[in-house]
């Protein structure tokens, strides 16, 4: 199959644009309880908003917004970590008639320059006061007429509170006339991409694009996201995915929390018992890994590994199942996870809150063993896919459809498309109409179809297997053109392996560079009695202790197995790194492969020595 295509479930007719969802939900049910925020003390109780509340907060900043005179198509820039003000300023934006432009918190100040000049911000709203001070200088730097730099630190001046009182005289027929100004086909937000193979780029998506997503989203999805459910976000809320699924949630009922460090979402998880989680496939290998060092502190490991098995045997046959194969009764199967659900399952599943459903996986490829071990344990995950220029999910796995290892069909309303050379094409109501730099939008489309730069098939029911990206594509010196992602997912399976990042172009043979997760390498060389001398992060330089070198050969070794013979990695170097350097990682963790090559240069020479 080379194209496959799923119709629309939503009719868009009735919405003018994005924030008749939130008013629409106003109307609908007012008292329901939209969100749990933090209140200024970190050991206090979660406070209720309802969504009247958070309409009326809304309403009041964008009539600060009004009256500080921002006007219907101005640029307003936000630039904090993933809060509840985050989500109040993003939809008075748009009630203000104005475009949003989502920066990173973790930004450089050469980056923040460049958004702020290139997308003609003319406000701008920070998460901290530091965050003000350098949007502030970025405004400063355009030599424009800007309005200022704004901060929701409430113990700072020039805050979101200074803003609401001085919109207190903007009549609400203003506000309305205002609200209701940009229509579907409008700008809605500019967001730059993260650049893993170039400069970022400013792509331009519609209200349009937003309400087809979520109206369309929220149908397919109507079993995990409404009334009843609630769930919490951490992911980065610049990162469109995170928006998306803020508004899905926001038009649905469905409550939600903010976290603004992922490192707590664990210890809040009991607190509040989601339903639903999204996460990328990093966080399910951390929770795994931390079973299994729980299950070796109490010298439990070989029962573990027989669980995790037992995990991945339970959810192959509950896969079986839904697609209508007929599976013969295992009574040993169903023994033994009966036992291992009471020993480890449980647990895990309490870890989790003990209420979560499904869990969304995004952002990178998910070994499909992984998601088989969570679906065996009782929390099936569905895989998606998507890009920003799909605004969010292109494609995804449904209830009762999981199908690991595929990243599922295309979601209603778009269409996906093999390529003759195996990229992914995609088209539909989500899929943006071009970037804001004109020139950036040569050879980004064909046909009508947007190039997602990613290497996929599609299977005889129309689900999308991806298998790697275009420009990532090896070819070595023999001739061989090898895709890398199968063997690094491998890799990265072990939960000492941050990031695989295979090498040999032009090269007689393949090689590997094997970046390690900090915080689990220490663990395992404390628990082993290795001593790991520092290293110095910058030039990648390669980490030579034998005890950990035949500990990741074992990696090395199983995903040999999976290629054929000329795809297999034959020297690797194993190598610490920044990863909160936000030049050599992207906001959502993923690599820039040619920053890596590139500090790596000596590292790698030696594989060919």
């Amino acid at each position: 199959m080379i194209e496959s295509s799923t119709p629309p479930l939503a009719d868009l007719d009735g919405y003018r644009n994005v924030t008749d969802l939130l008013v629409a939900r106003a109307a609908a049910a007012p008292d329901h309880v939209a969100f749990e925020v933090k209140g200024a003390d970190a050991r206090g109780p979660w406070r209720p908003i309802t969504t009247r509340e958070f309409l009326t907060q809304v309403r009041a900043l964008a009539k600060g917004f009004i009256a500080q005179g921002v006007r219907a198509g101005d640029p307003i820039a936000i630039m904090a970590p993933t809060r509840y003000e985050w989500a109040v300023a993003d939809l008075a934006s748009w009630f203000a008639g104005a475009v949003v432009v989502p920066i990173y918190e973790t930004s450089s100040p050469s980056q923040v320059n460049a958004i702020v000049a290139d997308a003609g911000v003319r406000l701008a709203i920070g998460g901290t006061t530091e965050h003000a001070v350098l949007l502030r200088a970025a405004l400063t730097q355009t030599g424009r007429n800007t309005l200022g730099a704004w901060t929701m630190d409430a113990a700072a001046s020039g805050t979101l509170s200074d803003l609401v009182a001085r919109g207190v005289d903007v009549a609400d027929d203003e506000l309305e006339a205002r609200r209701t100004s940009a229509s579907q086909d409008d700008p809605a937000t500019i967001v730059y991409t993260s650049g893993t193979t170039g400069e970022p780029k400013g792509v331009v998506l519609t209200h349009r694009n937003f309400l087809g997503q979520v109206l369309n989203i929220a149908a397919a999805y109507r079993e995990i996201v409404n009334e009843q459910g609630n769930t919490v976000i951490f992911l980065p809320l610049a990162h469109v995915l995170a928006r998306g699924l803020q508004l899905i949630c926001l038009a649905s009922g469905m409550r939600i929390a903010h976290l603004s460090d992922p490192s707590t979402v664990v210890a809040t998880l009991d607190t509040l018992r989601p339903t639903f989680l999204v996460v990328v496939p990093r966080v399910l290998q951390k929770i795994q890994a931390a079973a299994a060092d729980k299950a070796a502190e109490k010298k439990l490991s070989a029962v573990w590994a027989k669980a995790r098995s037992t995990a991945v045997a339970w959810g192959h046959r509950a896969e079986l199942i839904d697609a209508g194969r007929r599976v013969p009764k295992d009574l040993g199967l169903s023994l033994r996870h009966r036992f291992f659900d009471a020993l480890f399952y449980r647990r895990l599943r309490t870890v989790m809150g003990g209420r979560v459903g499904y869990i969304l996986s995004g952002g990178a490829a998910l070994d499909a063993e992984l998601s088989l071990f969570f679906r065996g344990i009782g929390v099936p995950v569905i895989e998606g896919y998507g890009l920003t220029e799909t605004t969010a999910p292109l494609t995804g796995n449904l209830p009762g459809r999981i199908a690991s290892g595929s990243v599922g069909s295309p979601l209603p309303g778009l269409t996906v498309r093999i390529s003759d050379y195996g990229e992914v094409l995609a088209r539909g109501i989500g899929v943006f109409g071009g970037y804001r730099n004109p020139a950036h939008d040569e050879g980004a489309f064909v046909d009508g179809f947007f190039r997602t730069g990613d290497l996929g098939r599609l299977d005889d029911q129309g689900r999308l297997f991806l298998e790697g990206r275009l420009k990532d594509v090896i070819v070595t010196s023999n001739g061989k053109t090898v895709v890398p992602t199968r063997w690094e997912s491998a890799v990265e399976a072990d939960p000492l392996v941050s990031h695989a990042v295979m090498v040999g172009e032009g090269k007689p043979y393949l090689s590997a560079l094997l970046v390690l997760d900090r915080e689990q390498t220490v663990a395992w060389a404390a628990s082993e009695g290795v001593s790991i001398p520092p290293i110095a992060e910058a030039d990648l330089r390669a980490v030579t202790d034998p005890t950990l070198r035949a500990r990741l050969q074992n990696a090395v070794d199983a995903a040999n197995a999976l290629v054929a013979r000329s795809e297999q990695v034959r020297r690797f170097s194993v190598v610490f790194a920044d990863l909160d350097d936000r030049a050599l990682v992207t906001p959502t963790m993923k690599l820039k492969r040619s920053v890596v090559l590139d500090r790596a240069a000596v590292t790698v020479e030696d594989l060919y020595l």
